[in-house]
């Protein structure tokens, strides 16, 4: 399976998807006028790579701004991802954010950032856990949690 490259524009992200590592990149603004556009190649890729996962895919949202458009092609991402049928698999979604948001969250705040992650993935059929980053100015980790759903 080839590996997907899509560089990043002023309203779209920078999309690495890597079969060999299972590591999936969306880093950057998703604010497309079209995001059939952007993102009908991504899920049709992410459909592919479903069908012969590797045991540990990682799912990195590392996403400044996002439109609704843009977040119903990630969770159509996120469905797949989360029935791929192959026993043992794991599927990591990680989201980063700012580490000044991410500071002020309590537990509850943090429920609220996945619940809707949790609903995308609907009733999955391998093990998914969402890791939470909290970033610096510099993109650098300064803080993480992680949630098993």
């Amino acid at each position: 399976m080839e590996k997907f490259r899509t560089e990043a524009t002023a309203k779209t992200p920078l999309i690495e998807l890597e079969h060999s590592t299972g590591e999936l990149l969306f880093k950057g603004k998703s604010i497309p006028e079209n995001s059939a556009k952007v993102y009908e190649g991504v899920l049709k890729w992410i459909k592919e790579y479903a069908q012969n996962p590797n045991m540990l895919t990682n799912f990195r949202l590392n996403l400044e701004y996002f439109n609704t458009s843009s977040m119903m092609w990630i969770a159509r991402m996120i469905k797949v991802l989360s029935s791929m049928n192959k026993l043992g698999a794991i599927f990591m979604i990680h989201l980063y954010y700012d580490i000044a948001d991410f500071e002020e969250m309590d537990s509850e705040e943090i429920l609220d950032i996945i619940s809707p992650m949790v609903d995308m993935a609907g009733t999955p059929t391998v093990s998914v856990c969402i890791k939470i980053y909290g970033t610096g100015t510099d993109g650098e980790i300064l803080d993480e949690t992680m949630v098993l759903i």
